[in-house]
């Protein structure tokens, strides 16, 4: 029986991780529930994780003591291990908690125990492994990156197909789809005949696309990628969309113009709300000055310069900042942090959630559960650009979900490969 041995990190990335090794020996050192004590009085996704991992553990005692071992449903024996007097090695500073929570895996391995040590933190792997301990990340909401849904393909079929494709509106093959997956058709002799379709659960066929030449708020798709990225985003059958891809493709542009088209032009939805998780280096905007819609400005600089694009766009004028003024004003726009979107209901919202790839998957689990009667939900972001320094780009929210969601019908994904932000932002996705 192997013993794993579980950092704090991995608890609060996802609480639920102390019932995800079955048939083993769970260890959760005292050092890591001083730590949770340090965490819990936080009013971000930590402390809620945290808070939740505390009420779980005490529940746990009814079972028997922690100290001695408490039987789970998953077979497991689940125990809160105390500190031990282990010698590590000079170099490990003992006062600092990672090295007393290695000194119990340690100690745990010198009694002849199997031991792995599960860790989000990458130095304390490498710590972990120069002690001759086995260590592993937290693997079980990792996706592979390289294997990811792209959300559409390029097919070639006989021109005769495509002619019954414009002809009938609808054209089933005998391959296998996803829901609402963008496909290009292309002629298999070489000829310039093609089309762009997406597959329809309903008519278990391809279907031309219902927004085939839409340029919300005026903006005009520059390439295939954002042909299919508008479909999905305006379309009214699809209430959860992903957008991945490199800096400049067009992901919180083409979310905005679609959520602003859906919102102020057709008044499908009640509001266009926009939020981001704050990352600063303290992870708190609490210490910038005014108050929160000041400070979240400073966080919201992105988002405020597409809408002044956009804006500007269809309307050119000086009175730009005033126009985008008036969104807010009104209440057709709004911006907030993920920090105080627990606990809401949004019912008929469009909502855009930029930089969702910062988000672990229990965040990105409770931003959807936000989702009320009628709402669309768009997560944008690029896996290899995060912040968070226990995330990567397999084991973040947002490849997560895409994952999880691929094949449900009211989903919706694209990834993103070309930059259309300028010649030099292609070449810095390229080179650097």
């Amino acid at each position: 029986m192997k013993t794993f041995v579980l950092d704090t990190n991995v608890l609060l990335h996802d609480p639920e991780s102390m019932f995800s090794f079955k048939d083993s020996k769970v260890v959760i050192p005292m050092t890591v529930i001083e730590e949770l004590d340090g965490f819990k009085t936080l009013n971000d996704e930590r402390g809620r994780s945290a808070r939740l991992i505390s009420r779980r553990l005490d529940g746990l005692r009814s079972k028997g003591k922690l100290s001695q071992g408490v039987k789970i449903k998953n077979g497991s024996t689940l125990i809160i291990e105390l500190e031990h007097d282990i010698q590590l090695p000079k170099e490990f500073i003992t006062q600092k908690a990672d090295h007393r929570i290695l000194g119990i895996a340690q100690f745990l391995q010198q009694k002849g125990e199997t031991v792995v040590f599960i860790t989000k933190d990458i130095n304390l792997r490498i710590k972990a492994d120069a002690l001759g301990i086995v260590t592993q990340d937290y693997e079980k909401s990792k996706v592979n990156i390289e294997e990811l849904y792209t959300g559409w393909r390029e097919i070639k079929l006989p021109s005769e197909k495509i002619d019954a494709f414009y002809k009938d509106g609808v054209l089933s093959l005998k391959m296998d789809f996803f829901p609402n997956e963008g496909v290009v058709i292309r002629d298999e002799a070489g000829s310039t005949k093609s089309a762009l379709a997406k597959y329809s659960s309903s008519k278990k066929g391809l279907i031309p696309l219902f927004h085939l030449n839409a340029t919300p708020w005026g903006l005009k798709p520059l390439n295939t990628e954002q042909r299919f990225a508008i479909e999905l985003l305006l379309c009214n059958d699809v209430n959860l969309v992903t957008l991945i891809g490199v800096p400049g493709a067009g992901k919180t542009l083409l979310a905005l113009a679609c959520g602003l088209q859906k919102t102020v032009e057709e008044r499908q939805f009640r509001r266009l709300f926009v939020a981001r998780p704050i990352i600063p280096v303290g992870r708190d905007i609490g210490f910038l000055p005014g108050n929160k819609e000041d400070k979240l400005a400073s966080w919201m600089g992105a988002i405020y310069d597409n809408l002044e694009y956009l804006v500007d766009k269809t309307h050119p004028d000086e009175k730009t900042e005033e126009k985008v003024q008036y969104f807010f004003n009104t209440g057709q726009i709004e911006i907030e942090s993920l920090t105080y979107i627990r606990g809401r209901s949004l019912p008929n919202q469009y909502i855009i959630i930029d930089d969702a790839q910062n988000l672990t998957p229990h965040e990105i689990k409770t931003v959807i559960s936000r989702a009320g009667y009628g709402t669309k939900i768009v997560l944008t972001g690029d896996p290899y650009q995060i912040d968070n320094p226990y995330l990567d780009a397999s084991s973040n929210g947002l490849t997560y979900l895409a994952e999880r969601f691929k094949g449900q019908e009211t989903f919706g994904h694209l990834v993103f490969s070309k930059s259309e932000r300028s010649s030099l932002a292609a070449l810095a996705s390229e080179l650097l």
